[in-house]
């Protein structure tokens, strides 16, 4: 296990490609003595007096970066519930997922935010690929981790998805029962917005020509040509984007939000994989409760309503009114759907 992990991504991002404007479990590595050594690595103390520190943990021998938020009245020799915060799509753990893990652990739950495999701090070749199938693997890697922790309750184990990070939580909650309850903030099957679109009103005939395109590119590399990229949200101003798109322009490329590890951009060839995937399909299985929050605003409050109209289990469907997709990401919307989050979860994984 590495104690501290580098900031930095391991390698050279590559070239630049075109915008992007629509859109087996995994064992940890045991080694004695893990909670002590990552004791041993703190990050920073906040102003509230969370301390944070630097984490590493195995995934399928892929080094995962992340970032464990202890609570205030902390003591190594409690046991406490934990929540795995599951970043969106081409963001990285100190954005809006460590904002919610910093949060949780103000109400004195236990978080950890980690970057993706092939993303961020974490290792994974090649770099920026973006497969959510993978990225369940990571959710369940991360619980992994959190079970060896000797002051971590493995019974009260929860996960939390912001955006794409909500579709991959949700499939891995559906599958992974260490996982005992699930909430998602502006949730986003990232494998349902690929194939209809971010307004859910793409065709058929889209649907083919984008995999037109991935197979060329693959056909291309395959010849020895350098990989393409595409962004994730587009320019800062550009209008003919969806409108939630042009806000997560707002957060992701200026200093609201923006981080040097999350570069807006992945692996055309990223897209087959998220077409071929689906974050809800097996929630007949989801047996834990959920928490689904969106805004009234949101172009993507669809996959919420969507979620909350398939799943069976208990559930429980939050509309804040009024706001949008990216106004949950920080600020007073991240502040209202904590006001949802933390009852949810103290109920859920008995913390009193």
């Amino acid at each position: 296990m590495k104690n501290k992990p580098s900031n930095q991504p391991p390698t050279d991002l590559g070239r630049r490609g075109a915008i992007f404007g629509s859109s087996a479990l995994a064992a940890s590595l045991l080694i004695p003595n893990i909670a002590s050594a990552a004791e041993e690595s703190i990050l920073r103390t906040s102003a509230s007096g969370i301390r944070v520190l630097s984490v590493s943990f195995k995934n399928n021998g892929i080094d995962m970066a992340g970032d464990l938020y202890l609570p205030k009245a902390f003591s190594k020799s409690g046991k406490y519930p934990a929540i795995v915060s599951v970043h969106p799509g081409g963001g990285v753990k100190e954005q809006t997922a460590g904002l919610y893990a910093q949060k949780l652990a103000e109400q004195g739950f236990i978080a950890l935010a980690f970057d993706a495999s092939h993303q961020g701090a974490s290792g994974g070749m090649p770099r920026l690929l973006d497969d959510p199938i993978r990225r369940v693997a990571d959710i369940y890697s991360a619980v992994d981790y959190l079970t060896t922790l000797t002051y971590v309750d493995a019974n009260r184990i929860g996960a939390l998805g912001i955006c794409a990070g909500s579709g991959t939580a949700v499939k891995a909650a559906s599958l992974e029962h260490r996982i005992k309850a699930i909430a998602t903030v502006s949730a986003v099957d990232v494998g349902a917005a690929v194939r209809k679109g971010w307004d859910g009103k793409a065709t058929r005939e889209d649907q083919l020509a984008l995999l037109d395109s991935v197979a060329k590119q693959r056909t291309a590399e395959a010849a020895g040509a350098a990989p393409l990229y595409v962004n994730y949200v587009p320019k800062v101003g550009d209008k003919t984007a969806p409108y939630d798109l042009q806000e997560a322009a707002d957060y992701y490329l200026t200093p609201r939000g923006q981080h040097p590890n999350s570069p807006n951009k992945m692996l055309i060839t990223s897209l087959s994989a998220m077409m071929a995937f689906t974050g809800f399909d097996r929630v007949d299985l989801l047996t834990q409760p959920l928490l689904i929050v969106a805004g009234s605003k949101a172009g993507s409050l669809w996959h919420s309503q969507e979620l909350h109209a398939k799943a069976t289990g208990p559930k429980s469907l939050y509309v804040i009114d009024g706001a949008t997709h990216m106004d949950l990401y920080d600020g007073p919307g991240a502040n209202t759907a904590m006001a949802k989050l933390t009852p949810f979860f103290k109920q859920s994984l008995q913390l009193n």
